[in-house]
């Protein structure tokens, strides 16, 4: 084990207490008008990554096992066992890199909570909008305050946040579904620590990284289920100097800042929507290169080169040399996002059809960009993980500089409620009639006083 030893006895125990005791009434409105947006994100994505291949294959492979029909499969309908609809559901959340982002821990929460959430209520029968935003806000705090004491090292060192961290998330979130109390959440989450997995290798070409947050998920709901028969986990997991979910994953053991303002300042409301369908790092970088062009009424042919400088973590984490090895690597690959910003001005769903990935023009384009680790970035501290410096130089010998210190989408440089309801919109027409499409969003505007969710499910399901 590496790294100080400053850890607090009874992190473990505090965050299963409070995660055990929150009621909704304890929720700021604010939280809740987030929690609001974020279950309409993550049903978006949801619907789009269901279409996807990776997530069909997961699909065909659960309803091939069979087994009891609990919960249903957003997209199609599918009745399979809870776990199950958690693994495949959770995967096509993040499927196509679109689910909403905690800087500082680097999970995606809203893919793997808010399907729980509601595949949980359906199963078990809570199926009030109260029970599932609180449930939904649970496993959001818990696993974001953990995920930033683990912070950038758990990433550097190779694991995947959203397959480790993301465990956690969908052990408080189903555990509190389940109506757990303290012991049983605390061996929840003690049990799901074990069962999360994720490589960062996976970036670079493979299909299993979208898995990672449908594993966690059902890993996160089989541990509730476990605890509730009373099945022990690490009781002090979080914390443990050996073996334990910190000193394992990130090397270190430093957990002073977890409990800090814990139930009174609220790092479920620290997490961003994505308005571009790439990993998040490179969203700074992107939006930098977009506002050059725009201001300046600049083309990709007017460009001569492009110097980028990012933080440390970025550029081990995006900036490897792009082969087309896949649409997963596109999505993560910090070339190739500039160069669909450069070539057609965004990078959404379609700059990432498998036609496009290999375009010579993208290979062509990335030639033109140089990037670099910059330590002035690192020494700002995790608030500046995602800045970009760019310098862009075009072919007529003019010189533009830009920096982004916080990413469009981040809760520091937010979109409207408005963008959030025009990306689900555009994510849902692809796969729902308008008027559904209309008919979840009046829902999930109103999600803390339905009676029940079951009108939200059945109109994501296509039932």
């Amino acid at each position: 084990m590496q790294g100080t030893e400053t850890s607090l006895p009874g992190v473990s125990e505090t965050l299963a207490e409070f995660a055990a005791g929150l009621r909704f009434e304890d929720l700021p409105e604010k939280l809740i008008a987030h929690m609001r947006l974020s279950t309409l994100d993550a049903l978006g994505c949801c619907l789009v990554g269901a279409a996807l291949p990776w997530t069909r294959m997961v699909a065909e492979m659960v309803l091939e096992d069979g087994g009891k029909p609990e919960a249903r499969l957003i997209g199609t309908g599918d009745p399979v066992p809870l776990a199950a609809a958690a693994l495949v559901n959770a995967t096509a959340g993040h499927a196509f890199e679109l689910d909403d982002i905690h800087r500082d821990s680097i999970i995606h929460p809203n893919s793997i909570c808010v399907p729980i959430a509601l595949n949980a209520a359906e199963a078990w029968g809570r199926l009030s909008g109260r029970d599932v935003v609180t449930a939904i806000v649970a496993g959001y705090e818990v696993a974001t305050r953990v995920g930033m004491a683990a912070g950038t090292d758990l990433l550097l060192r190779g694991f995947h946040p959203q397959g480790t961290g993301g465990a956690i998330a969908a052990a408080v979130t189903a555990g509190h579904m389940r109506g757990l109390d303290a012991a049983g959440m605390r061996n929840a989450i003690g049990i799901a620590t074990s069962l999360g997995a994720g490589l960062m290798a996976a970036q670079e070409g493979a299909m299993v990284k979208r898995l990672h947050s449908g594993n966690a998920a059902e890993a996160g709901v089989r541990a509730a289920l476990l605890a509730a028969k009373g099945f022990t986990g690490i009781s002090n997991v979080v914390e443990a100097e050996y073996g334990g979910f910190l000193s394992a994953f990130a090397g270190k053991v430093d957990t002073g800042g977890i409990t800090e303002g814990l139930g009174s300042r609220w790092e479920a409301d620290e997490t961003g929507f994505k308005p571009y369908a790439t990993v998040t790092s490179i969203h700074a970088a992107l939006d930098s290169l977009a506002m050059i062009m725009r201001d300046n009424g600049l083309n990709a042919d007017d460009i001569a080169k492009i110097r980028v400088g990012t933080s440390t973590a970025t550029h081990v984490h995006c900036a490897w040399p792009y082969e087309a090895q896949s649409v997963t690597a596109a999505q993560m690959n910090l070339y190739y996002g500039l160069a669909v910003i450069a070539l057609h001005g965004a990078a959404f769903v379609a700059e990432f059809d498998e036609d496009r990935i290999a375009d010579p023009a993208v290979f062509d384009f990335i030639a033109r960009i140089e990037a670099e680790a910059d330590p002035e970035i690192d020494g700002m501290g995790r608030e500046c993980r995602h800045m970009a410096r760019m310098i862009l130089e075009t072919v007529d010998g003019r010189r533009f500089e830009h920096e982004e210190r916080d990413r469009r989408g981040s809760p520091q440089n937010p979109v409207s409620e408005a963008d959030v309801k025009e990306k689900f919109r555009i994510l849902a027409s692809r796969h729902l009639d308008a008027d559904t499409v209309v008919q979840v969003v009046a829902l999930c505007d109103r999600l803390d006083s339905l009676e029940s969710v079951a009108p939200l499910l059945d109109a994501v399901t296509g039932n």
